[in-house]
């Protein structure tokens, strides 16, 4: 059974800090190496401007690219994110929040992914990231 496979059946939970941001998946491919999920971005969120404050978009955007690659690794391998970088495209407002994370390039223990973010079917950031597969078996 794969990480994916423990999620899905119910024996690996969702972390408390993605059921912050109101994370439901809706989509894994093993053959893209992506996944697709929906976050809610709630009222206490918003910064002083009335947006949704910048951490909480790159924290959605951390939580849709390193699922993509977590799921591909065996149990007890884990991949920390080394360097996030975030593009703020549009502000975000209160509400659902649709994510897109994938990985762009798995090597033996360094790999690299990309995320988007998207409102009412428009682009609101997008991200890229470089992760590190630790742990057993590699």
């Amino acid at each position: 059974m794969d990480i994916y496979e423990m999620v899905e059946s119910g024996d690996l939970t969702v972390p408390e800090c993605a059921k912050t941001l109101g994370f439901e998946l809706i989509s894994y491919s093993r053959e893209k190496m992506e996944i697709k999920a929906r976050f809610f971005a709630s009222e206490s969120f918003l910064n002083p401007a009335g947006t949704i404050q910048g951490g909480f978009l790159c924290a959605m955007l951390d939580d849709v690219m390193g699922p993509a690659l977590v799921f591909s690794l065996n149990i007890g391998q884990f991949a920390p994110t080394l360097e996030l970088k975030t593009q703020f495209v549009r502000p975000a407002k209160v509400g659902p929040v649709e994510g897109v994370g994938r990985v762009v390039s798995r090597g033996g223990t360094v790999c690299f992914l990309e995320g988007e973010l998207l409102q009412e079917g428009k682009l609101i950031a997008r991200a890229t990231a470089t992760a590190l597969i630790k742990g057993q078996n590699l």
